[in-house]
């Protein structure tokens, strides 16, 4: 039986962006209900994920303690810094208890970036050709953010990219459905179970 060839992307699940006393509230807002469907749903990815045998790669993100490394040009960068939000070393870029890579694991690996595509100056799309991966699973917060933003990049350099949608989330829920509207131009958009089924046996 071949391996799969896909692998599985959980972009931004740290303390800042979806704890209740998180100080980044892009994705998430203050409603409990929406909170507990979004760590559900990253829970299930992550477990379907290593129930099949398939590589995940956790992306934080997390700056200096002096922010010296932000490129501010951009609003969203300039309200981490004065926020302090995600910042090394601090319980805020840390990641979200019951959504952390597995201690030990061979088919874990993560990736620490500092702009908007996962990929931007990080070495992601060097593991990902190394394991082989052709096909990928992204999901993270928030989609208008990190997720969408990855995922065109990954569409740009040749993979074939499938959003878990609800494993995503933004603090609008507006907002979080009109991304998923203009990603289906470049990638395939469905629940965690269908992205499941999908990575692990090609339609």
């Amino acid at each position: 039986m071949t391996a799969p060839d896909a692998t599985v992307l959980a972009l931004h699940y740290q303390n800042d962006v979806l704890h209740p006393d998180g100080r980044i509230r892009v994705g998430l807002d203050a409603d409990g209900t929406a909170r507990r469907r979004l760590l559900e749903r990253a829970s299930a990815l992550l477990t379907g994920a290593r129930a099949a045998g398939l590589p995940i790669v956790h992306v934080r993100i997390a700056f200096r303690p002096d922010y010296a490394d932000l490129l501010a040009n951009c609003d969203i960068f300039r309200n981490v810094a004065s926020i302090g939000a995600v910042a090394e070393g601090q319980w805020g870029s840390a990641f979200y208890e019951g959504l952390q890579p597995l201690s030990g694991s061979r088919r874990e690996f993560v990736v620490k970036h500092t702009r908007i595509s996962a990929f931007y100056g990080t070495p992601l799309e060097e593991t990902l050709r190394v394991l082989g991966a052709r096909r990928l699973v992204v999901a993270g917060v928030a989609t208008h953010s990190v997720v969408e933003g990855t995922v065109r990049h990954a569409a740009d350099i040749g993979f074939d990219v499938m959003v878990a949608q609800d494993a995503c989330a933004s603090a609008d829920p507006a907002v979080h459905e009109a991304s998923l509207a203009s990603m289906r131009l470049i990638a395939r958009t469905g629940p965690v179970a269908q992205a499941l089924r999908w990575a692990a046996a090609p339609d």
